[in-house]
């Protein structure tokens, strides 16, 4: 009898990645992934509903990857199924509600208030872009919301999720385009 070869396995992502805030520090939480969860980091001001430009607090909601973003010149290249690209040091992140780039790449040196993603620290050595006030665009209502890299001892973020440097690419292989990050309070 003849056998067949066995087909090649699948790489299967998550539809929902959960991040829950603790109740005992609103600066932290849990992200549950399928079967993976980990401690993150939340923003210094907690979460929040109504988000608004430099409160530093992570909004509350559900959000698309939609795309990931790593440091080749310090890791080797992530696995994920999402659109995943290398930064460069002309890279940045317009974070200006006044400017018509705000929350969007942008190319550096750039005129406006931004953020460089190749940072001096490990914090952006992997991004997964969030999609939060990415369409439409709201002036004022919060920019750059990644999920990223923590800092040691998870310290709150400026909006962000952190989650340990050791961890983030067994998360990013969980993630792919139809993925939603939700935050609950």
């Amino acid at each position: 009898m003849l056998r067949r070869p066995p087909k090649p396995k699948r790489r299967t992502t998550l539809d929902l990645v959960r991040v829950f805030r603790s109740p005992l520090d609103r600066r932290r939480g849990r992200i549950v992934a399928g079967a993976l969860a980990m401690p993150c980091a939340l923003g210094r001001s907690g979460t929040v509903r109504d988000k608004r430009e430099g409160d530093g607090a992570t909004p509350l909601g559900r959000f698309a990857a939609l795309q990931a973003f790593y440091r080749a010149d310090r890791l080797a290249r992530p696995r994920t199924l999402l659109p995943l690209a290398a930064t460069a040091p002309r890279d940045g992140w317009c974070d200006d509600p006044r400017d018509r780039n705000y929350n969007r790449p942008v190319r550096l040196p750039y005129p406006a208030r931004h953020e460089r993603m190749q940072r001096d620290d490990v914090l952006y050595d992997v991004v997964i872009d969030l999609g939060y006030n990415r369409g439409p665009i709201r002036k004022g209502r919060g920019s750059a919301i990644f999920l990223h890299c923590a800092n040691p001892g998870l310290t709150p973020t400026e909006g962000c999720v952190a989650v340990d440097p050791r961890l983030v690419a067994r998360l990013l292989a969980l993630i792919g385009p139809r993925t939603r990050i939700e935050v609950v309070g």
